[in-house]
């Protein structure tokens, strides 16, 4: 097939040394496996086992990146990658940084007045017991620099928030402190950049006892998965055009998926959090989306690694 054309000999960065590393290890496999299908030139690569510098020496045209969470979702190897000049897929240096960062990305879109729930960040388990009196119950709480639910409690009375402060911080020292919305779950993957970014189907998230945590994340078959999602279609409509202003206003390009709750009493819908560097696995939502747009997982897989970039160089053009 023609799919390897001028793709060169690619490097699939998954692994790394955040919290998500066995998640992105199934990510990096799976797209692995499916570039080589399509007689792609590609290759696994670990950096927590290697050197980023063995990229550039093995003469490395391209990277997937393939990694979640810090140090591989946070702007610091996609830094490195635009040092040793190989372009790689998803969102450059700032964006991904700021995404990282979920205190961060909810100041910028609450500047450009884009809806997001009420929030503080705290830095000790008393904070904590005051963000819940001025937030309201239930309230939940997790690290501001984690992804796939690691760290994350949902509070409920007063006497929960010392152990749930501390699970947070275990996993970081920015914890936050966010309003509950209740209502429907739903996350929406973004292809493309600039004026050519698309939102994908919305895809509505059904969880047991609406306990989407990691293990139903991943490992577990009980929760549901709704695409086509069975909103109105004005709805989803809305949703996907707030989808792609949240995308934008933050830089992003490439690829990524924000998660999004709807007020199930007025129709809002609230921005949570951009992942820039989705998963991949069986489980993952970005392959499930594309799947409903016409889109196969190796099709997606070759498709943003066409598209990988370096900031440099779009700066340049």
């Amino acid at each position: 097939m023609s799919d390897q054309v001028n793709l060169g000999k690619v490097a699939v960065l998954m692994g790394g040394a955040s919290a998500e590393r066995d998640i992105s290890i199934l990510s990096g496999t799976g797209v692995l496996q499916a570039l080589q299908s399509r007689g792609v030139d590609a290759h696994a690569f670990d950096p927590a086992q290697r050197e980023l510098g063995e990229l550039k020496r093995e003469g490395f045209d391209r990277c997937f990146i393939a990694l979640h969470g810090r140090f591989g979702e946070d702007g610091t190897v996609q830094g490195a990658l635009e040092l040793l000049g190989i372009p790689y897929t998803g969102s450059g240096v700032m964006a991904s940084s700021l995404a990282i960062d979920k205190v961060m990305t909810k100041r910028i879109w609450r500047s450009e007045r884009l809806p997001t729930p009420a929030w503080q960040e705290v830095g000790s388990a008393e904070a904590t017991r005051t963000a819940l009196a001025a937030l309201g119950a239930p309230m939940i709480v997790k690290p501001a620099r984690e992804g796939s639910s690691i760290g994350l409690t949902k509070v409920l009375t007063p006497d929960q928030c010392e152990a749930a402060y501390a699970r947070a911080a275990q996993e970081d020292a920015h914890v936050l402190c966010e309003q509950f919305v209740a209502g429907d779950e739903v996350t929406v993957p973004v292809l493309g950049s600039g004026a050519q970014a698309t939102a994908l189907p919305v895809i509505r998230i059904v969880a047991p006892d609406g306990n989407y945590d990691y293990q139903h994340k991943y490992f577990t078959n009980d929760t549901q998965y709704l695409v086509p999602c069975g909103l109105p279609p004005g709805e989803e409509a809305h949703i996907q055009h707030l989808v792609l202003q949240a995308y934008h206003v933050l830089g992003c390009r490439g690829w990524a998926r924000a998660d999004v709750m709807i007020d199930s009493r007025t129709r809002q819908p609230y921005l949570l959090e951009i992942n820039t560097a989705p998963g991949m696995t069986g489980h993952s939502l970005v392959p499930m989306s594309a799947r409903a747009a016409g889109i196969s997982y190796e099709e997606l897989c070759v498709r943003l690694l066409q598209a990988a970039a370096l900031d440099h160089e779009r700066v340049r053009a």
